[in-house]
Parts: C-alpha cells; sequence; structure tokens
C-alpha cells in the first residue's frame, strides 16, 4: 500500500470509537463488538488471554473461572475493555467488593505479578513483550479459552471502504500465519 501514511497511538475504546465518529481517526483496530450503527466491523482474529503468574507457581494447576474469581486479580483501570473482558471471564463485576488492584498498562501489571502481589490475564499478543524481563510464568486455560475477537472498524460512510477491506486482508492473512 505504497502512501500509506499511517499514524499509530493506544487509548481506550471509547475514545477510539468518538474519534472515528468526529472524523479524527480514519480506522481503529479494536476488540469485537463495537455495535455502533454508523461503523463497519470487519473480524480478524481471535485470540486467547493467558493467566500470569508468580514465577513459583510454574507448574502449578492453572485455577478455573471460580477459583480466579477468589485470587487477587489485577486488572487494568476502568476504562480499558480488558478489563471488562477478563471480569467478564471470571463471572465477576467491578461492582462486587474483590481484592484487586488496578494499572494503566499490562507491563505494570505483569511487574506487580513479579513482585508477588496477585495474578493477571494479558491477551496471548502481549506474552512475549510484557513478560521478558518478568519473574512470572504464564498458565493457558483449558478449554474452553477465554478469548477475544480483534477486528477493525471504521465509518460506513468513509469513500475508503475499500482500501480499508483490503487493508484488513492483509491484516487477517498476516496474522493467520504466526
Amino acid at each position: 500500500h505504497p502512501g500509506l501514511d499511517i499514524h499509530i497511538r493506544e487509548t481506550v475504546t471509547p475514545t477510539l470509537i468518538r474519534e472515528l465518529q468526529e472524523g479524527r481517526l480514519d480506522i481503529a483496530l479494536v476488540a469485537l463488538p463495537v455495535s455502533e450503527p454508523t461503523l463497519c466491523e470487519v473480524a480478524l482474529f481471535d485470540e486467547a488471554f493467558v493467566l500470569v503468574r508468580p514465577g513459583s507457581d510454574a507448574g502449578a494447576p492453572v485455577p478455573d473461572r471460580d477459583a480466579l474469581r477468589e485470587m487477587r486479580l489485577l486488572l487494568l483501570e476502568e476504562g480499558h475493555c480488558f478489563r471488562d473482558q477478563a471480569l467478564s471471564f471470571c463471572n465477576a463485576t467491578a461492582a462486587l467488593p474483590r481484592e484487586m488492584l488496578d494499572a494503566s498498562s499490562l507491563s505494570t501489571l505483569v511487574q506487580m505479578v513479579g513482585a508477588g502481589i496477585g495474578v493477571t490475564l494479558i491477551p496471548e499478543m502481549a506474552v512475549s513483550v510484557e513478560t521478558r524481563s518478568a519473574a512470572v510464568s504464564i498458565a493457558r486455560f483449558e478449554t474452553p479459552q477465554p478469548t477475544r475477537r480483534i477486528g477493525m472498524v471504521w465509518r460506513k460512510s468513509s469513500p475508503l471502504d475499500g482500501q480499508f477491506q483490503a487493508i484488513a486482508d492483509v491484516v487477517r492473512t498476516a496474522t493467520a500465519t504466526e
């Protein structure tokens, strides 16, 4: 895609959706569904969540969602969709009393786990980067694994719909071979 000018930034999904609707962004990568009638959604791939726990827990049985709900679960702060997805997997709500601490980044969560403060969930795509310098172990859940669907969204009214579809195809192909 010669001439494509990409500017990458990260923020919470509600901000991305608002900026798309205001015309400040052309396209966004988000967890689906966003269910906004003015936006086109194209699924790209599904990714699993993994459990990050202290390195000393390597090899221990993987807790089920009920046991996980009883643990000190470290989560991203309010406003992050991944927080809501983790709570959903655990069948917990933010309103329930629970022993949880929040952070603004996955990196901080992983470092907190390495310090023995609790456990956390992170997306599979973040494992290699976020855990490389922390004393943690990674555990994968048994089937059915918690997952989320990642996709691209853009305004239905965009004259670039065909180009966005082509970019989505490239991303889908690239992620399918990994």
